[in-house]
């Protein structure tokens, strides 16, 4: 995919870590980040409900921002992609686009956001990917022009035959689309995290000694899958969780105790990056039948500009979330004021 110079950030990342160790490990960084605002509502729910959450929910927070103000915040943002893109010109349609988005986990989100977003004022549709047309040098959805459109699909450079309408109108700018390609490769190529151990690197960008040494502590030791490599990898193996560079979720992700020869083989002829496994830590939750079970936990912080804007905690059992957990996915993590 051609590289194109993007006016739009690219949509708001969401930063994941687990808990287990002395200290928070930022083990991925996600560009189209699923939850968002079903954890607001979520978090709603939680201080709404709760007979031991006391506090009011005007200072309940799940992050840096106050729930009762999040959700401007987000439309703002998605108007401030539009604004950094074409100016002063109105937005006046969106796209919520995914690959047959009714069939999806999140399918209940997306009905959010269209319900977020035309209480902004603008025109929503949740469309397949394949329904998009190019005409008029413009994006289409039958007969309605499509100015922006919020990209949900996971084939994150559009390489995808089905996608070739989205990666024309990339291509040539006849939409604004958020999250983009040149956002998941300046955020959520997993090589980044290798990169952001390399001292030498590092030192050469400008960070002091403090930030580096900060770095080393919350991001878990990640390395480019090297073929020249093979044998010592394989031997560390079980320390070592491999990831495809542009994956996302659980998706031919191995933990290395797992690992057999054929799996290895595949990692190897494929681009991968190998992570030291960072402990997690877990939650005794209690299902609606009454069973107990513990769940390992990670945080996700969905921010902006440095500032989080929502924290959500993602509960699950085995080496990743998957959703199908009975009493996992996702769960409020709300914070009181100092």
């Amino acid at each position: 995919l051609p590289r194109r110079p993007q006016a739009n950030a690219g949509g708001i990342p969401g930063f994941d870590f687990p808990l287990g160790g002395p200290t928070p490990q930022l083990i991925e960084i996600n560009t189209n980040p699923g939850g968002l605002l079903v954890s607001l509502e979520l978090a709603r729910a939680a201080t709404a409900s709760c007979d031991c959450l006391t506090e009011p929910v005007s200072v309940l927070a799940a992050a840096g921002v106050e729930i009762s103000q999040l959700g401007q915040r987000i439309s703002d943002s998605f108007l401030a992609e539009w604004t950094s893109a074409r100016g002063e010109v109105p937005l006046q349609s969106i796209a919520i686009v995914d690959d047959e988005p009714q069939s999806q986990y999140l399918y209940p989100e997306f009905l959010l956001y269209r319900r977020l977003f035309e209480r902004a004022g603008w025109r929503v549709v949740i469309a397949d990917a394949t329904s998009l047309e190019l005409r008029d040098d413009a994006v289409f959805l039958a007969d309605q022009r499509i100015d922006l459109i919020y990209n949900r699909v996971t084939d994150f450079y559009l390489a995808d035959e089905r996608h070739a309408v989205l990666r024309r109108a990339y291509e040539s700018g006849l939409a604004v689309i958020t999250p983009h390609p040149a956002a998941h490769a300046r955020w959520a190529d997993k090589r980044l995290l290798a990169w952001l151990g390399d001292d030498e690197l590092l030192q050469r960008a400008g960070l002091d000694g403090d930030d580096r040494a900060h770095l080393r502590q919350t991001i878990p030791a990640t390395e480019v899958v090297d073929s020249a490599a093979a044998d010592d990898l394989w031997a560390r193996r079980k320390s070592l969780f491999f990831k495809p560079v542009d994956g996302f979720g659980s998706k031919a992700a191995y933990r290395g105790d797992k690992l057999t020869r054929t799996t290895f083989e595949h990692i190897l002829a494929h681009r991968y990056v190998a992570q030291t496994l960072a402990p997690t830590s877990f939650r005794r939750i209690q299902s609606a039948d009454g069973a107990e079970a513990d769940l390992r936990v990670d945080v996700r912080n969905y921010a902006m500009h440095g500032a989080t804007w929502l924290r959500a905690a993602r509960l699950y059992r085995g080496q990743t979330t998957n959703f199908r957990t009975v009493g996992g996915g996702f769960a409020p993590v709300l914070t009181l004021p100092a």
